[in-house]
């Protein structure tokens, strides 16, 4: 009895991870993708970073928010439109219900109070350093869901994330104030007097803040992956993201609004527990909605199983030579190079065990990325010069380094000579061997010469 469910767990996951996904009709393929799409989102908001990213965001914020409101607040107060950030951080903190009032006051007190003119030069570099590096724990948060480990230059940053929290606000609230003008105007009240206009405006406005929203959403999953975003996907994240964030805000006012269990237990630290807590759920419908985006544009990453696969020596030996194959028959045949999504494609296996293979076949020579975007991978020299032994022996030595090394290692010498031999044999076997006899056309799924997708 206790065995049913294992075995009924293995079944649900041979039909829907085992199947490939090129060799199925579309519709099939695009009912497979959609099923692993959640399944794999679910998975992720289980036990993946998602949650600890959202945690990690939620004291940050509470680290930045005075001096990014404080700054944001200078720099409006200059266009003498400062009093309108009290109604609009009311209007964020309105699932808090009663309690966003009393928040809102506290902290427009303390930016009251905060001077940005008699900090200094070393209090007004602290206070940007604050804001920035939220932005900084953002863009990462954002990265790592997007699986990019390559950070922009720190000018780059300092840039984008000044022009942000400087420009933006003057942006935003300038077309509110034109937006409001033009309501108050007369030709406009005399034509929200008409029934039909009347309501259909009444619908807009209730439409409009989950426009806003999802707007919102995504421009910043476009802006802060450093990487570049198709809109379709991003825009597809900032529906669910925004949608969620908008129907979230209403249960959570809800919530607060049902529920004095909190005020009894936490007393007067009631409002800061419930603060945090929609923090906490901002932040995490934030990245969920990254984390759609990124696997509508990338669906290579929808894996059976949760984190990085580890491939085997075996396997990533095997892989080398797939890939120089491939590159090589294109390349023989005048054919357009191919990318790693098409790689992707063409082996069906996740990209990130294609990215480990590529990385060291481009560090050590074998291939060159073009300029292209996205990139394509090419010969890097002369087919017959790149020997398929130094390629194996490339590959088996990937992610070693001058402390973690076969060289470094105490072993006894008969072990010292077995791997020799072994290494021998591998270049003996090879030694007339190159990466040319692999550029054969090699057949695909049908019988047809493979070609890139």
């Amino acid at each position: 009895m206790q065995r049913e469910p294992v075995y009924w767990r293995k079944r649900i996951d041979r039909a829907i991870w085992a199947p490939r996904h090129a060799l199925l009709p579309r519709w099939k393929g695009r009912a497979l993708g959609a099923v692993r799409l959640i399944a794999v989102l679910i998975r992720d908001l289980a036990t993946g970073n998602v949650t600890l990213w959202a945690m990690s965001l939620v004291y940050t914020t509470l680290l930045s928010m005075v001096p990014l409101l404080a700054l944001s607040f200078s720099v409006l107060k200059a266009f003498g439109v400062h009093n309108q950030v009290e109604p609009m951080l009311e209007s964020l903190l309105a699932p808090l219900g009663d309690q966003a009032h009393e928040i809102t006051s506290r902290l427009t007190a303390f930016i009251g109070q905060m001077n940005v003119g008699v900090l200094g030069s070393v209090g007004l570099a602290l206070l940007i350093y604050t804001v920035v590096s939220l932005m900084q724990k953002i863009e990462e948060s954002f990265n790592a869901l997007w699986h990019v480990t390559r950070l922009r230059s720190l000018g780059d940053r300092v840039s984008r994330y000044l022009s942000v929290l400087l420009v933006g606000p003057i942006l935003i609230f300038s077309a509110l104030g034109i937006t409001a003008m033009a309501l108050n105007s007369d030709v406009a009240r005399s034509v929200l007097a008409l029934d039909t206009v009347g309501a259909l405006a009444l619908i807009v406005g209730r439409v409009m803040p989950y426009v806003l929203v999802i707007g919102a959403f995504t421009f910043l999953y476009m802006f802060l992956p450093n990487t570049r975003v198709r809109f379709a996907p991003a825009f597809a994240g900032g529906i669910v993201g925004g949608i969620l964030w908008q129907s979230a805000g209403w249960a959570f006012a809800l919530f607060v609004a049902s529920s004095t269990q909190y005020a009894a237990i936490y007393s007067s630290f009631a409002i800061l527990v419930l603060f945090l807590i929609w923090l906490y759920l901002s932040w995490l419908i934030l990245l969920f909605g990254a984390d759609i985006a990124f696997y509508l544009q990338h669906p290579d990453y929808l894996y059976a199983l949760p984190g990085e696969p580890r491939l085997s020596n075996r396997m990533r030996e095997r892989l080398a030579l797939a890939i120089a194959g491939l590159v090589a028959s294109h390349f023989v045949a005048g054919r357009p190079p191919w990318t790693a999504r098409q790689l992707t494609q063409r082996l069906d296996i996740p990209m990130h065990a294609i990215d480990v293979v590529l990385d060291a076949l481009a560090r050590s020579g074998f291939l060159a990325q073009t300029d292209d975007d996205p990139a394509a991978y090419l010969p890097a020299r002369d087919l017959d010069q790149l020997s398929l032994a130094e390629l194996l022996a490339t590959v088996r030595k990937a992610g070693e380094d001058d402390f973690l090394n076969p060289d470094a290692l105490p072993v006894p010498p008969a072990v010292a000579g077995v791997a020799a031999r072994i290494d021998a044999a591998i270049a003996g076997a090879l030694a007339a061997t190159t990466v040319r006899d692999l550029a054969a056309a090699e057949p695909g799924p049908n019988g047809a010469p493979a070609s890139p997708t």
